[in-house]
Formats: C-alpha cells, structure tokens, sequence
C-alpha cells in the first residue's frame, strides 16, 4: 500500500509540469528551479519544525551530492518541457527508473542479463520517441530531457540509500531543497532576473507547492514501498500529463509516440525488476 503514495505523486508532478509549461513564457528555467526550490525550503523547514524532525544528520555527503545531482536534473528537466510537448518531456525524464538500474548495479548488486534487454528496449523507445522531432530546437530538448533522465535516476539512487540509512524522508526533502537554492541562487547571481507579477507568482507557488508535496509521497513510496511497484505506478505521471498538454496546449500525440512512450515504460519496470537487491524486494 505505501507504493500507492506514487500515484498521488504522479499526479502532482504532472501538475508541476503544467505550472512549469506556463510560467517558463515569463522566467527561465533556473529561474524556476531556484524559486521552486526556495519555496519547497521553507515549506519544509516548517514541516520539519512541526514534526519535531531534528535537522542533526551524519550523512550530509549524501545529502550534498542527492542535493546537487537533483538541482541539475530538476533545472534540465524543466528547460526540456519549455522545448517539448509536456508528455514527452516527462517521459524522457522518466528514463530514470532505467539509469536507476544500471547504478544499482553497478554499487555491487547482481547484473542480471535481462537488464541488457531493458536497456535495449529502452533505448529503441527514445529514438523512435525522438525521431518526428528532429528540427534543431526539439532535438536539443530531447537530449536535454534526457540528461534529465540520467541525473534523476542518480538522484533517486542517493534517495534510496538515505532511506536505507534511516533518513526520514522530510529532512532529505529539507536538504534537498536547501542545496538546490543555494545552487540556483548563486547561478542566479550572473543571471538575469525577471519581477514576479500576481500571475507568475501563484505559477511558481503552483510549482513549489505541487513538487514539495509530490516528492515527499515519492520519498515515502521508494523508501517504505515495493520498489518495482513504486517505479511502475510513476509511469502514470506521463498518462496525467498528456491529458493536461491536450487540454491546455493541444498536444495530441500520434501512433508511433505512444508506442514509443510504452518501450520506455516497460523497460524502465523491466530494468527496475531485474536490478532489485534481494528476493525481500519480490513482489
């Protein structure tokens, strides 16, 4: 049941991505990302403080490097939906749960064959995923989106290995958002700002609001839950964003994207059955 709280996730970032789409016509992406994370700094500095989570920890490297790999992710995942239709931007974000795999793997866990497989499949999905967009913006969001993909998975990664450390998951939040401010405000010290109106305020509040709450269900759903099940139910997050691109921006996808969209879907469950660390995690 605790993988279930990826569901009520899904949904929220997909309602970050709406916020992030409309308010990216008046800021950039680091932008967003340091007012996002700023925002979710506070609202979870006052969770912490109402839960009476101490903010003493011994593993601040990970929460360090979980910190910096997130930011980077975060800031190219939301240059990726200002380039692409939302649900592709998603998607592609969402080849974490395969780059998640491979590090499993590769902190000592048993390299199964079919991860290969996974992989394969996985890689066939972005291309054919890629391919109707290969004019010169497009294509570089693509790749952006991506790398989006590959620095979530090891930002997920450091998620899991704090869980197993017996972090909670609203200090790992808390520190998350603080390293990703101090990372987007320093970027923002050689950077142009924009004024926030009331319009662009309550977008980037939206986002802030929407990604604190989604990320400490999706914390709860990697650290207490199934992790195959948690990484599967994620997927809907790209279900939620594709009816939002076709009810706000008219975004239908054709055929060949969905099929493109499903590889990748499968082989990111795929990857994340075949990388599990024990027959504990069977489900």
């Amino acid at each position: 049941m605790q993988s279930l709280w990826m569901l009520v996730a899904s949904l929220l970032f997909a309602c970050m991505g709406v916020c992030v789409k409309f308010v990216a016509a008046t800021h950039s992406a680091v932008e967003i990302t340091f007012y996002r994370s700023f925002i979710s700094l506070i609202l979870m500095f006052g969770l912490v403080r109402l839960r009476g989570v101490t903010l003493a920890t011994p593993h601040w490297r990970w929460h360090v490097s979980r910190g910096v790999v997130g930011f980077s992710a975060l800031f190219a995942y939301f240059y990726a939906i200002t380039l692409l239709p939302l649900a592709t931007a998603v998607t592609l974000n969402y080849t974490s749960a395969i780059f998640l795999a491979i590090y499993l793997a590769l902190s000592g866990m048993r390299l199964r064959s079919g991860i290969l497989g996974a992989l394969v499949v996985g890689l066939l999905g972005v291309v054919l995923l890629l391919r109707p967009t290969l004019h010169a913006e497009q294509l570089v969001g693509g790749l952006i989106g991506l790398g989006s993909g590959v620095l979530a998975g090891m930002a997920y990664f450091s998620v899991r290995e704090l869980g197993e450390r017996g972090e909670p998951e609203t200090r790992t939040v808390f520190y998350f958002s603080l390293v990703s401010s101090v990372c987007g405000g320093v970027w923002l010290l050689f950077s142009e700002w924009h004024a926030v109106d009331l319009r662009s305020g309550l977008l980037l509040l939206g986002v802030a609001c929407f990604a604190t709450v989604a990320q400490l269900a999706m914390t709860r759903a990697y650290t207490r839950g199934k992790t195959l099940m948690s990484a599967a139910l994620a997927y809907s997050t790209v279900i939620f964003s594709s009816l939002f691109g076709a009810l706000f921006w008219g975004e239908v996808m054709d055929a060949a994207a969905w099929f493109a969209i499903g590889l990748i879907i499968l082989s990111g469950i795929a990857a994340t059955h075949f990388s599990r660390a024990s027959p504990v995690e069977q489900d």
